[in-house]
């Protein structure tokens, strides 16, 4: 084929499809595109743009137009095009993920050990939040802020309260405190359209729920054994490389839930927008989309 007329924007793989979007998000989410240089990423870039001006350099292979997608994908905000800081990009779900989930998962029994890991998870959350958001809807400082401080207070005091309120329960109930935390703070900041949000709530808790609800279930086990007695001090990178099994294929899998591109009606948005919309265009415009974010 003539590489001149390659869609580079175009998906590879069907993205109305569950299997689509996952063969797509186990691409942008492969975490050795993380520890590229930003040099190699700058030159992925510049042949995306360089085949989107129809300038395909001489001998360049579909294949490797396919891999500069991906590493654009990976490392480039859909919206903007500017480079992404490394802790909030996708491909850094996994090793990011599973360090902080681990560590949640075998410090949960003293109070200092649940605030200190809740914040640093909150913390790394709203990194990720605000470097995979909606660049079209601007939020301001404020806005960021008090998203921020109620989803971290709202992980501290649920994971704070059932820690305390567990103490006489089964020691399995008490393992499962961090991800109560975690839920609950995923459903505290509604910083965009409902219909976006709640879908990015869906996949974060469909990200999380298999390793922090099945995980604390096997190291129950695994603990009463005399050879795991006898490592105590193993257990904790023991989860986290268990909890990074768990999120290789659940990260790609909860993202692919639904589609990336969101459409609403323009009835059903805000009134402001809406009368926005209805201003400038008339009724001429009657589906609005958006990039609902991850």
């Amino acid at each position: 084929m003539a590489l001149s007329s390659f869609d580079i924007d175009a998906p590879r793989w069907d993205q109305s499809t569950f299997m689509g979007r996952l063969k797509h998000f186990f691409n942008i989410t492969d975490c050795r595109t993380a520890v590229l240089p930003d040099s190699r990423l700058d030159e992925a870039k510049a042949l995306v743009e360089s085949c989107r001006a129809g300038s395909v350099p001489p001998g360049t292979t579909e294949e490797q137009l396919h891999y500069a997608k991906k590493l654009y994908d990976s490392a480039f905000h859909p919206d903007t095009g500017d480079r992404m800081n490394i802790i909030g990009r996708m491909s850094f779900q996994v090793p990011g993920g599973m360090a902080i989930t681990g560590c949640m998962l075998q410090f949960y029994r003293t109070v200092p050990a649940v605030v200190f890991w809740q914040w640093v998870n909150q913390s790394f959350n709203a990194l990720v939040n605000y470097t995979n958001r909606n660049a079209a809807s601007p939020i301001t400082p404020k806005q960021i802020g008090v998203a921020y401080i109620t989803a971290t207070s709202t992980a501290l005091a649920t994971a704070v309260g059932l820690n305390l309120y567990t103490k006489k329960a089964p020691p399995l109930v008490a393992r499962w405190v961090p991800f109560a935390a975690v839920a609950s703070a995923n459903f505290s900041p509604p910083l965009s359209a409902v219909k976006g949000i709640t879908q990015v709530v869906i996949s974060r808790i469909t990200m999380a729920a298999p390793g922090m609800i099945i995980l604390p279930i096997i190291m129950q086990r695994l603990e009463k054994y005399k050879f795991m007695q006898r490592i105590t001090f193993l257990h904790g990178p023991i989860q986290v490389m268990m909890v990074g099994a768990f999120l290789i294929f659940m990260v790609p899998a909860a993202c692919s839930l639904f589609p990336q591109r969101c459409s609403m009606s323009v009835s059903k948005l805000e009134p402001e927008l809406r009368d926005s919309i209805v201003s400038r265009y008339g009724n001429s415009v009657q589906q609005v989309y958006f990039n609902k974010g991850l």
